[in-house]
């Protein structure tokens, strides 16, 4: 074995010790959990109704404080675990409410779907977004690390790549859903719809991680449906209230409402 090889595994030995895993066990049942609470009786058996929302929270709660303790001895931080865990779970009824009006959109925006329960179990849309809702929150208080873990489970799971900073309003649908990037800085008003294949991009990343913390990715406001492959970069990008993105378009400017076509009920196309 040359020296090389040898001092770089002795450094690398050294190491080990510090090396600490966020075991995917964690992460899994902290999803199934959270999908429990929220959507009870749909992935595991209800046994007794009486304590089964008590049972589930309390695994909930050693979900997270577990996820979160790991997260720490990876950084080497220190956060405030008990605090953290309560706030997310005082979260949960806001996170149902608004998961409420997604399931409610689709089914009322999708002629293919016969139930709310068929979109629960069988839509990766929805199942994306249930995800970026809960890595949302957690991004929120301020948790790090973990909150990119959630939403990567949720990209690996469906194509959707939806960074758990965006911030996304109510009845959002996403149709199909492979292939979606909504990027870290994206803003996305109420009742929007996104097909397959959208991307809601940074213009120019060339200044790399100098960029941090800046506007980098557009704005779309209410009502607004963007169909498959259209690309939408840039931070000063807004889309108004009822435009319609038509298929493959690439954008990098603002699209305006249109007045006259509004009055009329109707939505401007690019």
């Amino acid at each position: 074995m040359s020296q090389g090889l040898e001092h770089w595994l002795s450094l690398k030995k050294e190491n080990l010790n510090e090396m600490q895993m966020l075991k995917k066990d964690f992460v899994e049942d902290f999803i199934q959990d959270t999908w429990g609470i929220l959507f009870p009786g749909f992935s595991d058996e209800i046994l007794d109704k009486n304590t089964y929302f008590e049972l589930k929270l309390n695994a909930l709660k050693k979900d997270l404080t577990l996820l979160i303790h790991s997260v720490e001895q990876m950084l080497k931080i220190k956060l405030d675990t008990n605090i953290l865990v309560q706030e997310f779970i005082e979260k949960l009824p806001e996170i149902d409410e608004i998961l409420c009006t997604d399931l409610e959109a689709i089914y009322e925006g999708d002629p293919a779907s016969n139930s709310k329960t068929e979109i629960v179990l069988c839509y990766p849309g929805f199942y994306a977004i249930f995800l970026y809702r809960i890595s949302h929150e957690l991004s929120k208080l301020d948790i790090p690390l973990l909150p990119r873990i959630l939403s990567e489970e949720a990209h690996s799971r469906t194509g959707i790549d939806i960074h758990p900073s965006a911030s996304i309003g109510h009845h959002f649908f996403i149709d199909h859903g492979t292939g979606i990037v909504i990027g870290e800085t994206t803003t996305i008003g109420n009742y929007v719809k996104i097909y397959q294949g959208v991307t809601l991009g940074a213009l120019s990343l060339k200044d790399g991680h100098k960029l941090k913390g800046a506007k980098r990715h557009p704005t779309i406001l209410d009502h607004v449906t963007i169909y498959s492959e259209a690309s939408i970069f840039g931070g000063d990008t807004v889309i108004g209230p009822n435009v319609t993105i038509g298929s493959n378009a690439f954008i990098t400017s603002s699209v305006s409402e249109n007045s006259e076509q509004n009055r009329n009920n109707k939505k401007k196309k690019i």
